[in-house]
């Protein structure tokens, strides 16, 4: 069996994997990649970010197709169907496929294909690759392994009509009505997905409001536009049996409710790819969902093992996985770019889009913090009406007294953009980090960057008007 030694050995390509491995090779540091599947990229590229996302734009633009006036002098609406506008994402899939393969080409990052169990804290087995079982050694080792769906194990999976986020990419067929079980950031995106498609939606949410993490006013006009969408959301539901027939998928809730449906897709919670590491060996153990603890630093509680991304949980998303991983490889290499990953923008990429990042206004009012109130409509804004994206609005939450910016919320087209306009604002220091700095700058006109001018404004004259 062959044995080859590294510096660095990271485990999974994903975000996290990619961010290590480039960061460390970048150092001059010699580092092998594992990848379980056939080729790099990770869940994220094959069956999470990327193709949610794809499947999302193309979505929105048969919706901008058939609604728009302009359109129906051209032809009538059309109706596609799921596995053709999964096309598009395939394609896109395939770009990103061949951009990473060369990300690690050219940093002359060693890449193993195959399945990876930890022999010791500096032993890696990898089985099944092109030469057969090899084995890898290295001083430290980042786990960047994912996650996958929870799949609680009383719903049959393998049933043809039954479906988590991951095989709902293998659909070949458009169903007429979906049940989609879970309201959080995935079962949002797909309920609009598919509705956008003109299936019928029941999304089955557990809690008493959609993604109660968001501001209240941004969940609520997510809650609006799915259900003018047809989109029936059904709060403080619990599933109790899900039963798939030839016919469709017929599901009881707990509060004696019978829905039935031509297709069922399972959306509520992940899990750690942690399962078959080996970690019992290096004496670590993940939680009961499969994830990792890791300290400020991402050091788990063996020296030299880190853990990056997903597989330790909170916030899972893509663009935080990427830092987590930058900054593990910063740690593990003394280097002084270290830092922890905490200011993380939220995406959630329904139609239309939400973004945020800083306090809430339920937040604002437990701490007590004096706050006030910015907003611009956008349907008030040329560009938005040129645009034809009329719905949506920008919020700025900002000290009534500092008048620093403490918060800011964004529902509607591009709203993972603009958030970051404002990002970049709230991370500077003094002066420059409060609202008079929109009132103070020059944006283009027409953009939907001038959303901040007229949200600043609209919330100084509430404090003028005092």
């Amino acid at each position: 069996m062959a044995v080859y030694d590294y510096d660095v050995i990271v485990i999974g390509s994903g975000p996290a994997g990619e961010g290590a491995a480039m960061s460390a090779a970048k150092k001059g540091r010699r580092v092998a990649v594992i990848e379980e599947q056939d080729l790099v990229g990770g869940n994220c590229t094959h069956k999470g970010t990327i193709p949610s996302k794809a499947l999302r734009h193309s979505v929105k633009q048969i919706i901008e197709f058939n609604t728009n006036p302009m359109f129906r002098e051209i032809g009538e609406p059309r109706w596609f169907s799921f596995p053709k506008v999964l096309t598009r994402a395939e394609k896109v899939i395939s770009s990103q496929v061949v951009l990473r393969t060369n990300f690690y080409a050219r940093n002359r990052v060693d890449v193993f294909f195959g399945s990876a169990e930890f022999e010791d804290n500096n032993t890696v087995l990898v089985r099944g690759t092109a030469k057969g079982d090899e084995t890898l050694r290295a001083r430290n080792i980042i786990i960047a392994t994912g996650s996958r769906p929870y799949c609680p194990p009383d719903i049959d999976f393998k049933h043809p009509r039954i479906y988590n986020s991951d095989t709902i990419l293998k659909l070949s067929h458009t169903p007429r009505t979906l049940i989609i079980y879970g309201a959080g950031v995935i079962g949002c995106e797909y309920a609009s997905i598919f509705s956008g498609l003109g299936v019928k939606v029941d999304l089955i949410d557990n809690r008493d409001r959609l993604l109660s993490f968001l501001d209240g006013e941004i969940s609520d006009a997510l809650s609006y536009h799915l259900r003018n969408n047809s989109v029936k959301i059904r709060h403080n539901e619990e599933y109790e049996i899900v039963e798939g027939d030839g016919a469709g998928v017929i599901l009881t809730l707990k509060s004696g409710k019978r829905i039935r449906a031509d297709a069922f897709l399972w959306c509520n919670g992940r899990t750690g790819n942690t399962d078959g590491l080996g970690l019992e060996k290096i004496g670590l153990e993940a939680n009961g969902r499969g994830q990792l603890e890791v300290d400020e630093h991402y050091r788990t509680g063996r020296e030299g093992i880190y853990a990056a991304g997903d597989v330790m949980g909170w916030p899972s998303l893509a663009s935080a996985a990427l830092d987590q991983g930058r900054a593990a490889a910063a740690d593990l290499l003394d280097a002084e770019d270290f830092r922890f990953i905490n200011e993380v923008p939220t995406g959630i990429y329904t139609i239309p889009e939400i973004s945020s990042i800083g306090k809430t206004e339920e937040e604002l009012t437990r701490e007590r913090v004096p706050y006030e109130v910015g907003q611009a409509f956008f349907k008030d804004t040329a560009r938005a009406q040129i645009s034809g994206e009329p719905v949506g609005m920008l919020k700025v939450l900002f000290h009534r007294e500092t008048l620093e910016i403490l918060g800011i919320h964004c529902f509607g087209d591009q709203a993972s953009e603009i958030i970051h306009i404002g990002q970049a604002i709230m991370r500077q220091e003094g002066e420059a980090n409060t609202i008079k700095y929109f009132i103070n700058t020059t944006f283009n006109y027409p953009t939907m960057a001038e959303a901040y001018r007229v949200a600043a404004i609209a919330g100084l004259n509430r404090i003028a008007n005092l």
